[in-house]
């Protein structure tokens, strides 16, 4: 039968769309731009179109930045504690537990020695993934550890940060001094004429900054990264006003006179290199 010479039903074959596996794309967290997963481990994971550098891990930073094969890492047997009995929603043991099995990382922060282009340095990096690369007592003894370690064998030092926590709530004042005590042993290798490099990736922020990360010869930044003490939200609702465009911004912060320059992660380790080279 049909309708107005059509017939009344149509067969009507559904070709059924192929699925597409997921963990082959990732979408740019600035930009928007849907990038091909290969392309961006390819690009060093940084966005072809916008040239946003995402998040890297300590393992990764230690892959991208050392020698292949170079890094021995140190005082691996430091582990973080509760000294507080801290309670919460979840407590602090559980917390800990938590980040350590999603993250493989024992704390925030990695550190060692290894080779730039065959120069030997002392080496740590902070990760992000772990409680925000938030500054503990571990974090902060491991840091002041490898200074002292970088002051006693006269060994250039560099230290990546991507930390956005700031100090541990739950460690209290334990967390807070870790600030006084790396820039204590800072204070101490500068003196013994030594070369620091601090490298500031997205985010920096907080009490990494307002100690060690701060402090370096040569502050390098990397393209777009987040860098200060409070967040721009933080600061406008505290001084009631607009913040310029891009505040806190490793370009911002360069045009003002805050850093020293800004590499892109590409060109990272041949800058190092460079530096290390006319230090020496």
């Amino acid at each position: 039968m049909a309708i107005f010479g059509k017939p009344r039903y149509t067969l009507v074959k559904i070709a059924k769309r192929r699925e597409i596996p997921e963990g082959l794309w990732t979408k740019c967290e600035d930009c928007g731009e849907i990038i091909y997963n290969k392309t961006l481990e390819e690009n060093f994971k940084v966005c072809p179109k916008c040239n946003y550098h995402f998040v890297l891990t300590a393992p990764e930073r230690i892959s991208l930045l050392l020698d292949k094969d170079t890094f021995k890492e140190i005082d691996i047997q430091l582990l973080p504690t509760d000294p507080l009995e801290f309670k919460g929603p979840i407590s602090y043991k559980e917390k800990l537990q938590k980040e350590q099995e999603a993250t493989g990382l024992k704390d925030a922060v990695t550190s060692g020695t290894g080779t730039i282009e065959g120069k030997r340095v002392a080496f740590a990096v902070t990760d992000s993934r772990f409680m925000m690369g938030s500054m503990g007592s571990v974090v902060g003894e491991k840091i002041t550890r490898l200074i002292e370690f970088a002051t006693e064998g006269k060994l250039p030092l560099v230290i990546v940060s991507g930390s956005g926590g700031g100090a541990r709530m739950q460690e209290g004042m334990l967390s807070l001094m870790q600030m006084a005590k790396t820039s204590a042993a800072l204070s101490r290798f500068h003196r013994a004429g030594l070369c620091f490099i601090s490298l500031l990736t997205n985010p920096t922020m907080a009490g990494v900054l307002a100690s060690f990360a701060s402090l370096g010869d040569v502050l390098i930044a990397e393209p777009k990264a987040l860098i200060g003490f409070t967040g721009p939200r933080v600061i406008e609702q505290t001084i009631h006003q607009v913040l310029p465009p891009g505040f806190q911004r490793a370009e911002f912060l360069l045009e003002h006179g805050l850093i020293d320059m800004i590499v892109p992660r590409r060109e990272l380790k041949k800058t190092l290199a460079k530096l290390l080279d006319y230090f020496a």
